[in-house]
């Protein structure tokens, strides 16, 4: 029986901490903050139950198959998750607005054609047929598979872009998310349908590679998902899980060092400056030169996470609303920027946007609210992260706050007469409960770009440490995290020579 120290109760690292646990190994997990969960939070005020994280989970199996491999309770035995349908609501600069149903391709197609005029439907099937393509030729190696030493191989763009013809000029093919809306899509809306989903990724359409088109693909075939009282249930669950493996939470202990004896890890360094032997460990937070020096992070082809990957940060709203939700409202709608060049520039180069794309989510979950006369609201925005922007200055919070409820009264009837109470949250809230420089929220992993977008990889240079969670191998997001724990897990068990889980 080894002894594992994990760094971190965020989901991923719970992940791989539960996995381990299960293959006999005693595992301790080592939490700065007093409770699980990482940046899966809940805001709890006078009744009313928000989530201050993800809102929505996608690819569930990932999350299934660390129920069935952990335990005997399958997670369906321990939430209640259902599908949002529609997925979503896009209402765009020009007024128009459609709603696209749940996981079903032929659904989506046909809504386009009718609120966006005929064609609509085949030109963004046909992208998604493209999507699937490059979800068939990466899925493995960027998902599934420990990041190779020869990680070259994802450096080359699976998407297969259309060869765009011009008279008396070369032919041309969309490397960037940007440059598929334009050029492929062909129509404004269907491209800020598209750009939206990198933006929310915290990644910039103008450089984001083609393989971006992934995350869409991913959402729309494999469904959105709620779980019941909030995304925070799954941490719970995923929390409870580990306690019923007889995982070991430290709360309230920061590890400040990880520490190497005869050239590997041997343990963790306790800000009291405590030391908690092990035999392996695992970091389960964005690695940092203070923590471990920057020669033992990086792992399987010294592949860094690319300079400003991830560096935008969220913005979000709580509101507390009098009134009933109306029975036709949808659980998510995306108000769209009319000026979505102008948001990048802002968010990207680290000033306020000044047209914002909005995300309004509104559960039908009576666990959300005191009682059927009264709503939770939840309105978020990608930002530039804190440090660019102060997100501290309150006449800053209080005005781009306002510019969201403005803007999300669109989706949400007489919005700003029925607020209650407002709570603000912010890049530097997000950098104080969970230690990630400025707020940052990490982005998924992306093949393409000369591998600019991979993360960290699981195994490390160091012998005994591993990188699990949104900041290592496969990158940021619920499904992700979780992929990454299993990686971790494998790596393990059944050490260097793991291939990926099966």
């Amino acid at each position: 029986m080894a002894r594992i120290a994990v760094i971190g109760a965020g989901t991923g690292a719970m992940a791989a901490a539960a996995r381990l646990a299960v293959a006999g190994e005693k595992v301790t997990v080592y939490e700065r903050s007093a409770s699980y969960g990482g940046s899966v939070g809940r805001h709890e005020h006078e009744g009313f139950v928000f989530d201050t994280g993800p809102g929505l989970l996608h690819l569930p199996a990932v999350q299934r198959d660390l129920f069935v491999k952990t335990g005997k309770e399958s997670l369906q035995q321990c939430v209640t998750l259902t599908q949002v349908d529609p997925a979503s609501r896009h209402l765009f600069a020009d007024g128009t607005a459609v709603s696209l149903p749940n996981a079903s391709r032929a659904g989506v197609s046909a809504a386009l054609d009718g609120a966006l005029g005929a064609g609509s439907g085949a030109r963004w099937s046909d992208f998604m047929d493209r999507a699937r393509d490059a979800w068939d030729r990466s899925r493995r190696p960027l998902l599934e598979e420990p990041l190779r030493t020869d990680h070259q191989v994802l450096g080359r763009d699976p998407y297969p872009a259309v060869r765009q013809r011009r008279l008396l000029r070369p032919a041309r093919r969309a490397a960037t998310v940007a440059e598929i809306g334009a050029w492929e899509l062909a129509d404004p809306r269907l491209a800020a349908l598209l750009d939206g989903y990198a933006l929310a990724h915290g990644l910039d359409p103008r450089t984001a590679p083609a393989s971006a088109a992934l995350l869409p693909y991913m959402e729309q075939t494999f469904g959105s998902w709620y779980v019941l009282g909030g995304m925070r249930e799954l941490a719970r669950a995923v929390y409870e899980r580990c306690v019923a493996r007889r995982v070991e939470f430290v709360f309230g202990a920061e590890v400040v060092r990880v520490v190497e004896k005869d050239g590997r890890a041997a343990g963790v360094e306790l800000a009291g400056g405590e030391v908690a032997e092990a035999d392996r460990v695992v970091l389960g937070v964005r690695p940092r030169p203070d923590l471990v020096p920057d020669r033992q992070v990086w792992g399987a082809g010294d592949v860094p996470v690319r300079a400003g990957a991830g560096a935008a940060g969220r913005f979000t709203v709580l509101l507390s609303l009098r009134g009933a939700r109306e029975a036709d409202a949808v659980h998510r709608t995306v108000v769209h920027s009319g000026d979505g060049a102008a948001e990048w520039e802002a968010v990207f180069a680290g000033r306020v946007a000044g047209h914002p794309t909005v995300t309004v989510l509104r559960p039908d979950d009576p666990a959300t609210r005191p009682d059927a006369e009264h709503e939770a609201v939840t309105l978020t925005a990608t930002v530039a992260p804190q440090g660019p922007v102060d997100w501290r200055d309150a006449e800053v919070r209080r005005r781009f706050a306002d510019l969201l409820v403005e803007r999300a009264g669109a989706a949400v009837p007489g919005l700003r007469e029925r607020i209650l109470h407002t709570e603000i949250r912010t890049p530097a809230e997000t950098e104080a409960e969970t230690g990630a420089e400025g707020g940052a929220v990490p982005p998924p992993a992306l093949a393409g770009a000369g591998g600019a977008y991979l993360h960290p990889g699981n195994l490390t240079p160091l012998p005994g440490l591993y990188l699990a969670g949104g900041w290592a191998h496969p990158g940021g997001g619920l499904a992700h995290a979780g992929m990454s724990g299993t990686l971790v897990a494998g790596l393990v068990v059944e050490g260097d020579d793991f291939r990926g889980s099966r």
